[in-house]
């Protein structure tokens, strides 16, 4: 069967009235739609159940997935901390992909069913409950276990209830839809953080902080690559400069950003946001606008490509620091996507936390096109 997607997105105060706004645009979904992405803002978190039950009772699509977030993304258009819904129709063949749910410990994974016809499912659209430590671990694990080794989502962010769609309501750790290798994707991902100086050796670290690099005290090293007018005011450095861990084994230089999140000056120490590798390298980041546009730039030529038509449909998962908190309120971060690639049905959300291949990242988009 030919994939074939439709979409509708739809801010109201009322979760009904935005419902109705999207299926008026979705329609029904394509020609035998049998799987619906589902994301709303976290305005509507305590009304997920009957928003589902709405979706599923007005269209006849048995098998959804989703979640909530701080905002939603579609073709075009961000929805940001303000009541909205975006959805999804996609028809796939019924034995290519299924919908999967309560993976929240890494032997979850020898009960799932994680294979099509006795092969491996190829690729999963993951959706996370930050609330789980294992969550490191479970998505590396579950890449793993893919035919391709990826996998691609993001974290629920609410203010209120967290909760996932996965048929129904999950909570409690991973859940989403696998894919056979009969669906064809192309997934790239973009970092919202550029770096300012070179890299550095972690030659010194106790669990999060970082007590030398190349060598010299870890704070006199971060004073010289911040520069001087931030070096006399540390207290600035929040929100703009972060940390940069480098992934071993990346060919592409790839990094994982990190808050810096304590600065101690009388023993001239660091701590960030995660735990260090001694002998691993480390760069010290900005995040701004310039910086995150030129890499999206990037990402998008460089899945564009790859591409030898326009894409059938995509999903978006970008970081809640990025959007109008970065870009501004005029949908510029999903409008340089539709500008690069055409006008096609997108969905996605604003993550506190995105997945792409086998890793948890922050302050990234993560895009996914169904060719």
């Amino acid at each position: 069967m030919t994939q074939t997607f439709s979409c509708g997105h739809a801010t109201s105060p009322n979760w009904r009235d935005a419902a109705a706004q999207c299926l008026q645009q979705a329609g029904k979904g394509p020609a035998g739609a049998n799987l619906g992405f589902l994301y709303i803002t976290d305005n509507f978190a305590g009304e997920v159940a009957g928003i589902l039950a709405y979706f599923r009772t007005n269209t006849g699509i048995l098998h959804w997935t989703g979640t909530v977030g701080m905002g939603v993304v579609a073709t075009g258009r961000e929805y940001f901390d303000e009541p909205a819904l975006a959805i999804m129709l996609c028809a796939f063949d019924d034995a290519s992909f299924r919908v999967f749910s309560g993976v929240r410990a890494p032997q979850d994974l020898e009960r799932q069913p994680l294979h099509f016809g006795g092969l491996p499912a190829n690729f999963a659209i993951v959706h996370g409950d930050p609330r789980n430590a294992q969550l490191g671990r479970l998505i590396g694990d579950f890449a793993g276990v893919m035919e391709s080794g990826f996998i691609a989502g993001g974290l629920t962010s609410s203010r209120r209830e967290v909760v996932q769609i996965a048929d129904g309501i999950a909570k409690g750790g991973l859940s989403g839809v696998l894919f056979s290798d009969e669906v064809v994707v192309s997934t790239r991902l973009t970092q919202g953080c550029s770096p300012i100086g070179p890299r550095h050796t972690i030659t010194g670290s106790r669990q999060n902080i970082l007590i030398s690099l190349d060598g010299r005290a870890a704070l006199d090293v971060f004073r010289e690559d911040v520069g001087e007018l931030l070096s006399r005011n540390l207290t600035q450095v929040g929100g703009t400069i972060f940390a940069g861990l480098r992934v071993g084994g990346s060919g592409t230089g790839d990094y994982l950003v990190r808050n810096v999140v304590g600065i101690d000056p009388v023993h001239k120490l660091l701590a960030i946001g995660d735990v260090p590798q001694a002998g691993g390298e480390i760069m010290f980041c900005r995040r701004d606008e310039t910086s995150a546009t030129e890499d999206m730039a990037r990402m998008l030529d460089s899945i564009r490509s790859g591409l030898f038509g326009r894409p059938r449909g995509g999903l978006y998962y970008s970081c809640v620091a990025r959007g109008p908190n970065l870009f501004g309120d005029e949908s510029e971060e999903v409008s340089m996507i539709r500008q690069a690639l055409g006008d096609f049905p997108l969905v996605g959300f604003f993550c506190n936390g995105e997945i792409s291949h086998n890793r948890l990242y922050g302050y990234t988009g993560v895009l996914t096109l169904f060719l």
